[in-house]
């Protein structure tokens, strides 16, 4: 059975399981495919063109089914043990891989601002606000990110003969997504990707650039990743485990 959520989201049965998913028409699907994806918080994304019968898109759902379930209860518990930051001097913050202190300074007469100070990410505000210290650390990801992408975009693309001019990226803080490329060759970047150890930023890099040559989750596009970064699944794998540290706020 399959039952429509007023919000757009699609249900069908797995047991005693309902495994919800979002379904997403692609106009620049150019095969019949149906792409399942389980996203690092444990939720469920479809990619199907768009004269694809919903009939299909459901087949495809329960014929995964267990896939999925396996791999959304993977994502629930590895979130699970993940409390939401308080902002306070001592957490973790973790830049390229790497782990950081954080350090709050409160100084009155001091602006608001976010500096990596050898092992520390040093946060200076006149107040403990922490919206404030929030918006500093945001902010210092996001420069770090625009650095750091432009750099590693020109690494990554230098062997793809498609690439004659380096795309332009923007920067947006996302929940779900590493990244994405819109069907005008836009990438869009998630700053806090920044956090991940450079194999991964490259990985996701790639993975964006080679959509510029194969719109869709086809075997080419896949070929095309494998063919460039042969250990692509595990680097996967490890951002997709580190996910929630990462994506944590």
């Amino acid at each position: 059975m399959e039952v429509l959520d007023l919000d757009g989201q699609h249900r069908v049965a797995y047991g005693d399981e309902q495994i919800a998913f979002t379904l997403r028409r692609q106009s620049t699907r150019v095969v019949s495919r149906v792409a399942i994806h389980v996203e690092p918080d444990g939720r469920v994304q479809v990619d199907a063109p768009p004269a694809t019968p919903l009939a299909d898109v459901l087949a495809a759902v329960r014929k995964r089914s267990r896939w999925i379930s396996q791999h959304v209860a993977a994502a629930k518990a590895r979130m699970a043990h993940v409390l939401p930051r308080q902002y306070v001097s001592g957490e973790s913050i973790h830049y390229l891989g790497k782990r950081y202190r954080l350090k709050v300074v409160v100084e009155p007469a001091s602006a608001a601002e976010a500096k990596l100070r050898g092992a520390f990410v040093v946060v200076n505000v006149p107040r403990h606000d922490v919206d404030q210290i929030r918006a500093c650390i945001d902010t210092w990801y996001r420069d770090r990110a625009r650095e750091v992408f432009a750099t590693r975009l020109e690494v990554v693309s230098e062997p793809l003969r498609w690439i004659l001019q380096l795309p332009s990226f923007r920067l947006q803080f996302m929940t779900r997504q590493w990244g994405s490329c819109s069907p005008s060759g836009r990438l869009t970047l998630n700053p806090w990707l920044v956090a991940a150890p450079r194999e991964a930023i490259d990985y996701v890099l790639l993975h964006e650039l080679c959509h510029l040559k194969h719109h869709n989750h086809s075997r080419a596009f896949y070929q095309a990743l494998a063919r460039h970064l042969p250990n692509w699944e595990r680097i996967k794998l490890r951002l997709d485990e580190q996910a929630e540290i990462f994506l944590r706020r």
